[in-house]
């Protein structure tokens, strides 16, 4: 398990003496997180064609690197939609 930082010992020290109180309206604010998480992590299939040729260099690259495919399609686009990676045409 993780170490808490500073800052998180410092909340759970205050948790322990009984120095937060819980949000009147906690319940509505746990369910609408709860929804907002679940709406990030939803996946959502879609369809791409990919010719032949792509599609047979993707799993080569997916079987050096051990990621499945799909996965590693889902990856890029990630990462492309991230900023992480910039697509150069």
């Amino acid at each position: 398990m993780k170490k808490l930082n500073k800052f998180e010992r410092q909340i759970e020290e205050e948790l322990e003496k009984g120095e937060w109180i819980r949000a009147k309206d906690y319940e509505i604010l746990r369910k609408e997180l709860e929804v907002g998480a679940k709406a990030v992590i939803k996946k959502k299939p879609v369809s791409i064609r990919l010719s032949e040729r792509d599609l047979m260099l993707l799993k080569r690259k997916s079987l050096e690197t051990g990621i499945p495919y799909q996965t590693l399609i889902a990856t890029l686009v990630r990462q492309y939609v991230e900023g992480k990676i910039k697509l150069e045409l």
